[in-house]
């Protein structure tokens, strides 16, 4: 590619491309076959706590295991007999659960975020044909090193699944990009334009690539993420599809703190915002909890981080009886169809990620 040059050559981008080939990235809140993990053990992710987020883990996938197939990457059969060990000694707590709906693959993985190391499935529009983008991952800019064995997830999945894997060749990360399921994309200016990532493309090469991979024909765009996110801003903790003309937004209301302008901002931006079709966008407000610090460090807490399976969203909980009923009442008000369910994160986003972080959906 040559990198003096902002104007995309064909010849710099695969050919065909899987929009050329009538792919695209369904919603999240599309049908689907697979919730896709990789097993948490990296100590330094949760450090002096990594013990404690089994628990949650375990009901995370426990409840999605209810009406859909787990598939979760572990290191070897060591790793494999840990988490089935883990994974029934909670079930019993979880009514209809169905443990044997869980299958693991020996994928060897550094870290637990699977959101963003694991594989983009899209789906051929006219033959239902499934097939995986594989993004390059660079661990948040070059962050947490290593980072290779989770830089190969995707194809690994993609050869153990026989699926035509893609390959842009620039960095790309799952919770940094939101999608209606019907043209729109929508993402953040902090997180995709910063130079910790693609510093050699602009903002229009970016976009071309998201339209050309995703199979989309819309870009919003958003401005920061919130505090204590070191992903530099991912969607995924601030704004979420729920439909696909409706999104959830979190909003501060204390004006005394961090993330209330950024937030306001982001508001005020979603307000103006028109979809593919030129209508504009719904939008639902959800409080921030109140904030979440450990060891002195502001975490990045935020009710946005859920999972939304087939028939139930699993919904982060932080301790805090105000606000963590009333997201869920407001989630539940969005999602008429599917149970929604709190689970308690405050371990968990120790590891400055939640449910949503952790997990990657496979489409029917």
């Amino acid at each position: 590619m040559n990198k003096n040059n902002n104007q995309l050559q064909s010849s710099d981008i695969e050919q065909p491309t899987p929009k050329q080939l009538g792919f695209h990235f369904p919603a999240e809140f599309a049908p689907q076959r697979v919730l896709w993990l990789s097993w948490p053990h990296k100590e330094e992710s949760w450090p002096g706590k990594i013990e404690t987020i089994y628990k949650p883990y375990c009901e995370f996938i426990l409840y999605v295991s209810r009406d859909q197939q787990v598939c979760i990457n572990v290191a070897d059969e060591s790793m494999k007999q840990f988490a089935k060990g883990q994974i029934e000694q909670y079930a019993r707590y979880i009514a209809n659960s169905k443990p044997e709906n869980v299958t693991f693959y020996f994928h060897p993985t550094n870290d637990a975020w699977c959101r963003d190391h694991g594989p983009a499935f899209i789906v051929n529009k006219e033959t239902k044909e499934k097939a995986i983008v594989d993004w390059g991952y660079n661990a948040w800019g070059d962050k947490y090193p290593p980072y290779d064995l989770d830089d190969v997830i995707p194809t690994k999945i993609g050869d153990a699944l026989g699926l035509k894997v893609f390959h842009p060749e620039i960095v790309m990360e799952g919770g940094s990009v939101e999608f209606n399921g019907k043209g729109t994309l929508m993402t953040t200016t902090a997180c995709l334009l910063n130079k910790n990532r693609n510093p050699h493309l602009s903002k229009e090469q970016i976009e071309e690539y998201l339209k050309e991979f995703y199979g989309v024909e819309h870009i919003l765009w958003l401005g920061d993420g919130i505090i204590g996110d070191d992903t530099d801003g991912h969607i995924d903790d601030i704004t979420r599809f729920v439909n696909e003309d409706t999104v959830i937004t979190v909003v501060e209301d204390n004006k005394e703190d961090d993330n209330y302008e950024i937030l306001q901002e982001n508001l005020e931006l979603l307000q103006n915002m028109k979809l593919q079709d030129g209508t504009p966008l719904k939008i639902v407000e959800l409080p921030m909890p109140k904030p979440v610090e450990y060891d002195g460090q502001r975490l990045p807490a935020s009710y946005a981080n859920f999972y939304i399976a087939n028939k139930c969203v699993i919904v982060p909980t932080f301790r805090d009886k105000v606000n963590d009923k009333k997201a869920l009442e407001i989630l539940q008000s969005c999602f008429k169809d599917r149970e929604v369910i709190g689970i308690d994160s405050t371990d968990i986003i120790w590891g400055l990620g939640s449910f949503h972080c952790l997990s990657q959906q496979e489409p029917l």
